[in-house]
């Protein structure tokens, strides 16, 4: 999944990698220190994730090993939609502080940050409308 400390080039600044992943999306989330600036897709979190629900799943991590003014975090994600792009980039975010910071790691996994959550969408079956939705029956 990559390396767990980066240099980037130019300064000796340590970058940590994390990858999360929910549903259908996938997030590749950095953190190195910095002055608390958290970016997605290169937007601010805040305009990324609109919705307060998704912003606080987002950014719950950093809240929960109070680090928000001692990181800067980079995230892109792909696939899926909002929701699920918002608990990929947690469990990325979680990934990448566990990383960084080994003492984090039983708190992080104790709450359920680093936890996958494997629930996917069911596929649709042949003879049905749906994963479970059958055609209307007619008796007459």
């Amino acid at each position: 999944m990559g390396t767990s400390a980066n240099t980037v080039e130019g300064t000796s600044k340590q970058q940590f990698f994390g990858t999360g992943r929910r549903r259908e999306a996938i997030a590749r989330v950095y953190i190195r220190m910095g002055a608390g600036k958290f970016t997605v897709n290169g937007r601010p979190v805040e305009e990324y994730f609109r919705n307060v629900a998704w912003l606080t799943t987002a950014v719950e991590p950093l809240k929960f090993t109070e680090t928000q003014q001692q990181l800067e975090v980079k995230a892109t994600t792909k696939g899926g939609g909002v929701g699920g792009q918002a608990g990929a980039v947690r469990m990325g975010l979680s990934r990448a502080l566990a990383r960084f910071n080994p003492e984090l790691r039983p708190g992080l996994r104790k709450n359920g940050f680093l936890t996958r959550d494997s629930r996917m969408k069911e596929r649709k079956k042949y003879g049905q409308k749906g994963a479970r939705r059958r055609f209307q029956f007619s008796k007459r």
